[in-house]
């Protein structure tokens, strides 16, 4: 690992550091050290980072703005990199829109709002980097990066950079190829947005960003929705009439706002929250024969689920 570090800082890929606590890039607040914590500072630098992993067998895991994760306690064998404020750069052409992947995905659609741009309303209080959002196809209020999107620029775990198409991205609720079937780094997303009335788009973007406001404890450290809504059910919803609200264990707390958000509720342990998961999933099973999974990322070495 160290003869991986030596070459991280001589090609200057960016920031490379050593057993850095995941705590302080996750948006719960949580998780243990990764073994080597990469920030690149441009695509280039990117580039050269998966060469060196390939070339001394290194896993890797990609991050963004650390929403959606959850990262054990014990942290990170291998390599963690970071794509930040050094990947954020945007084009816009018209209603064609190119940007970088480390880009604040909520910065970006109240943005394109204010162009009179149509399309991204939906992500109005949906924290996390674009590169994130394309990942894991985040969505809300009835829509989804798979309705904007054209295509991705990945960069593959064998060091190949191609864009793929929106078919070739293989959409599904909450999941993308990225996960499935080809790991990769998002780089850079294409949308084509729709030309509309400003003033109504900025109207539905605040009626998002207010409806999050109130039902949603952003305000506390979390990681987002915890489980996959159990269609036609509500995840939320099967958990608040078990009378689950505010039930804690340890430091992690199911939201009083909330029922599908598990906040930190002060120095909680990812231990914390896989036993509330747990507990969760085997109430609701017990009370509605329904099974829950989880739609945040649990990443690192956990105990059984």
């Amino acid at each position: 690992m160290n003869e991986l570090m030596r070459e991280l800082i001589e090609n200057n890929v960016g920031k490379v550091k050593k057993d850095e606590p995941l705590a302080r890039h996750t948006t719960m607040k949580i998780g243990g050290p990764a073994q080597v914590f990469i920030e690149p500072f441009s695509v280039e630098g990117l580039e050269k980072t998966m060469r060196a992993l390939k070339k001394y067998k290194v896993n890797w895991r990609a991050i963004g703005r650390g929403s959606n994760l959850l990262v054990s306690d014990e942290g990170i064998e291998g390599a963690v990199i970071k794509l930040g404020n050094n990947l954020n750069h945007m084009e816009l052409n018209g209603s064609d829109l190119t940007v970088g992947a480390g880009y604040s995905l909520v910065a970006l659609a109240v943005l394109i709002s204010r162009k009179g741009l149509s399309g991204l309303e939906f992500a109005s209080g949906i924290p996390g980097s674009v590169g994130g959002a394309v990942y894991m196809n985040a969505g809300a209020h009835g829509s989804d990066i798979s309705k904007i999107l054209t295509e991705a620029h990945i960069l593959f775990a064998d060091g190949t950079m191609q864009w793929v198409s929106n078919q070739e991205m293989e959409f599904s609720y909450r999941t993308s190829v990225l996960q499935k079937k080809r790991p990769g780094i998002v780089v850079e997303a294409r949308f084509v947005l729709t030309e509309g009335d400003k003033e109504e788009i900025v109207a539905v973007m605040q009626k998002n960003k207010d409806y999050r406001k109130v039902t949603q404890p952003y305000d506390s450290p979390c990681a987002g929705s915890i489980f996959r809504n159990p269609l036609p059910n509500y995840a939320g919803k099967l958990i608040e009439e078990a009378g689950l609200k505010g039930f804690q264990i340890g430091g992690a707390q199911i939201s009083e706002m909330h029922g599908n958000f598990i906040v930190n509720a002060g120095n909680a342990k990812a231990e914390d929250v896989l036993d509330l998961i747990n507990y969760v999933k085997k109430t609701i099973y017990e009370k509605y024969n329904v099974q829950m999974e989880t739609e945040v990322e649990i990443i690192g070495k956990v105990k059984e689920m």
